[in-house]
């Protein structure tokens, strides 16, 4: 059982600042860092995570690089990391024991880089956080299988496969789908 100790420093968890270089076309966006995340001060810092292992695939951006290098490589693509919340109350890492969630401002992100054309949304957490925020825009948002340990309903070659639309993202256009949707689209055109 959790006391009200634990869940008074389970709020003092504050997330990360975005990573992305001059240019950005792709922003990635989680729901909130991994206890392991924020102890490596690292994106995605847990190894049974899901997302450099894609991001390889991907790039060619090899996970074993240090983080400083994979950031530097996966920034000159034009793709920027970050999350929904800034902050939140959380009994370890899963998603489903975030409370009290504090929203970055993606919408301010968004008008400082107009050339995004695809927010790609790292699990249905994410997605549903980002959706609660009633954003205005043009730009497409696609809820992607989340590269979470957790999630082992998705193998990670049907991972690669969804997660490829970060590669060439669509036109600017309303979509809010999931990643069926842009896939979809993606086929026609």
């Amino acid at each position: 059982m959790t006391s009200s100790l634990d869940i008074n420093a389970a709020c003092s968890e504050r997330g990360f600042l975005p990573v992305h270089g001059e240019s950005v076309e792709v922003l990635i966006l989680g729901s909130f860092p991994s206890r392991q995340s924020l102890e490596k001060k690292e994106y995605y810092g847990n190894p049974q995570n899901h997302f450099w292992h894609i991001i390889e695939a991907l790039y060619d951006i090899d996970r074993h690089l240090p983080y400083a290098v994979r950031i530097s490589r996966l920034t000159e693509h034009r793709i920027a990391l970050w999350d929904i919340l800034s902050g939140c109350c959380r009994d370890g890492s899963a998603d489903v024991h975030i409370q009290e969630p504090v929203f970055n401002d993606l919408a301010g992100f968004l008008r400082v880089y107009p050339a995004i054309r695809l927010v790609a949304l790292n699990g249905r957490t994410a997605g549903r956080y980002y959706h609660q925020m009633t954003i205005s825009t043009q730009v497409p948002a696609v809820v992607l299988p989340s590269t979470s340990p957790a999630n082992a309903r998705v193998s990670l070659p049907e991972k690669v496969i969804a997660w490829s639309i970060i590669r060439t993202p669509p036109p600017i256009q309303k979509n809010t789908g999931d990643y069926r949707s842009i896939r979809n689209f993606k086929k026609i055109t």
